[in-house]
């Protein structure tokens, strides 16, 4: 994407000064700049992508999460076409695959994960095109349905890496088991993994509210964070992003209404409140940081809209903003546009939506 035309942006970037231990000597919050003083350079591409009728009479049902593979296809975590409960739809009691592939045109090519989710969450594809995914269930029942798998194992708390085939090849955390120990999760909510390997885990939609380091073997390497809104705390981180030129975290703290970034070792080096109530973040190569508020209204963080914030990774200045399809209903849906969202090289963005119930896509105009 191009860096050209930033808007003005006032306001103090959060840069920690750190010392010894790696604790943050200061902190300042950053005024915040209007969305609406943003241009918006996208346009929507409707009727994509081609969802085939078989599948669900080709009508979508809440979706979570999406990614591109190193050859341009698209990849989508949804909620096996489910829209109940809202907002938090599950697979319980559906068989279609909750994991799917299209080609840039829409065309579906690839799709596979049944029967093994209860509540897919987080969503990743690594520099070698495996797909990682997680399972934030916490419930034995859903709509009086069991959680349970085909196995009778209940399902929940755990991370999974396939190939992109869909053949199994990794599963962490402990199915059915919440904790904060170093092989377990609480909810986790998403997953980045580095250039060599490393594992970086969102645990975020329970009470640990950190973040997890692992190795490429899944080994426990660290984990950073605790309840609170301090620097370095979380409350409910719902996304992470791993990359830019410097390589660093980006964590969507929701709850606490900003993005935080870190070096890979858990490092704090800001917080940035300008890009509202983030569920998404996802950072380009290119530093470009695109961040998805789906909660924000009059009276949860209010000064902010819903919609996808565009600006940059290294200072946190604004450059533009796309509304959110349902901008005008804030108030009254609890749960509105992306869980997930992801930008290719062009810029051309895709943001799955969970209360919209469809995969938009945005391309740059202008």
């Amino acid at each position: 994407m191009s860096h050209r035309a930033r808007p003005a942006f006032t306001g103090v970037v959060v840069i920690a000064t750190v010392i010894g231990s790696g604790v943050a000597r200061s902190q300042t919050a950053p005024q915040s700049t209007p969305q609406t003083r943003l241009p918006n350079p996208y346009r929507l591409v409707e009727g994509w992508p081609t969802l085939p009728a078989s599948m669900n009479g080709g009508r979508w049902g809440e979706l979570i999460r999406a990614d591109l593979d190193s050859k341009g296809n698209i990849w989508v975590f949804h909620r096996c076409f489910n829209t109940e409960p809202a907002g938090a739809a599950t697979c319980v009691g559906r068989t279609e695959p909750p994991i799917l592939q299209f080609d840039p045109s829409g065309r579906l090519l690839t799709s596979f994960g049944r029967g093994l989710f209860a509540f897919p969450h987080g969503f990743t594809v690594d520099g070698e095109g495996n797909i990682w995914t997680s399972d934030a269930n916490a419930d034995e029942t859903v709509l009086g349905i069991s959680a349970r798998g085909p196995d009778g194992v209940l399902r929940g708390h755990q991370v999974f890496k396939f190939s992109p085939t869909g053949r199994l090849l990794m599963t962490l955390g402990r199915a059915g088991v919440a904790g904060n120990g170093p092989d377990t999760f609480d909810r986790p909510t998403g997953i980045a993994v580095a250039p060599n390997g490393d594992i970086f885990v969102s645990d975020g939609h329970g009470k640990n509210d950190r973040i997890v380091k692992l190795s490429k073997d899944g080994r426990f390497t660290k984990a950073w964070g605790r309840h609170g809104s301090g620097p370095g705390e979380f409350d409910q981180p719902h996304d992470i992003s791993l990359g830019g030129s410097r390589g660093w975290v980006y964590v969507a703290d929701r709850s606490n209404n900003r993005v935080q970034v870190f070096d890979q070792d858990g490092t704090f080096i800001a917080a940035w409140t300008q890009f509202g109530r983030p569920s998404a973040v996802f950072v380009s190569e290119d530093d470009t940081l695109y961040v998805s508020d789906s909660q924000s209204n009059s009276k949860v963080n209010p000064g902010k809209l819903r919609g996808i914030t565009v600006g940059s990774a290294i200072d946190g200045s604004l450059r533009a903003f796309i509304p959110d399809p349902d901008l005008a209903e804030a108030d009254v849906n609890r749960i509105s546009g992306a869980s997930g969202i992801v930008a290719d090289d062009m810029g051309t963005i895709y943001a799955a939506d969970v209360g919209p119930h469809r995969l938009r896509k945005y391309v740059k105009v202008k």
